[in-house]
């Protein structure tokens, strides 16, 4: 079950903060931190930053204008995410026996079901630098929207078509959706939140270099 790559690089060249190109984008990035489904920093995760490629940098400049028009921004929880994250996860998967966060995070589905039902990726496209996770958030209030699930409930109540929500819920995601399709991105069936760059630079290739600006910068 070993996670095989066509290719990886520590070479960050193509890569962005993305708050020097979306000022306005809200970050929280829960792999950074413990709050997340296994319950600890993750490896490669030295800043609390989102990277992600100058493409995709673009697009989501674009997507982030055109939302603040109809009174919303953009909050991130994950872009780029190294490989050695996603090796983390997965050996998480296979041999850790700590379910802590199962509650949270989990609470229908045991731990290797989050591999087969798609909610985690041996070969993850954060890791080709151009997918994003995200929601929206209510310049009047400067709350998250609400849509049916937090990010990173694995279930199939964050599946983005799941019609066991309210119809306010589901059109909030059908908003974000919208937008995000229409500025370049493609969807994923079972997370509302995740989207990936169509056009994506980097299909073939996966990234090494750490969540770190100061890497980014050298």
């Amino acid at each position: 079950m070993k996670a095989e790559y066509k290719s990886e690089t520590m070479d960050p060249s193509g890569f962005v903060v993305l708050a020097d190109f979306v000022p306005s984008i809200i970050q929280e990035i829960r792999y950074h931190s413990s709050y997340n489904f296994i319950g600890e920093r993750i490896d490669g995760y030295e800043d609390p930053c989102a990277l992600i490629t100058k493409e995709a940098a673009r697009a989501l400049k674009s997507a982030s204008a055109e939302l603040i028009v109809q009174g919303y921004r953009l909050k991130v929880f994950d872009a780029y995410r190294p490989v050695c994250a996603v090796k983390q996860f997965v050996l998480w998967g296979i041999e850790d026996q700590d379910i802590r966060m199962k509650p949270y995070f989990y609470p229908e589905l045991e731990k290797q079901e989050l591999f087969s039902k798609g909610y985690i990726a041996k070969n993850s496209s954060h890791s080709r630098g151009s997918a994003v996770d995200l929601t929206l958030v209510d310049m009047k209030t400067g709350k998250e929207v609400d849509m049916g699930s937090p990010f990173d409930l694995f279930s199939e109540a964050s599946h983005p078509d799941y019609k066991g929500i309210t119809e306010e819920q589901f059109e909030n995601r059908m908003l974000l959706q919208r937008v995000m399709v229409r500025n370049g991105f493609d969807t994923l069936f079972c997370e509302w939140w995740h989207f990936c760059l169509h056009n994506e630079p980097y299909p073939e290739t996966y990234f090494e270099f750490p969540v770190s600006i100061e890497y980014l910068r050298k």
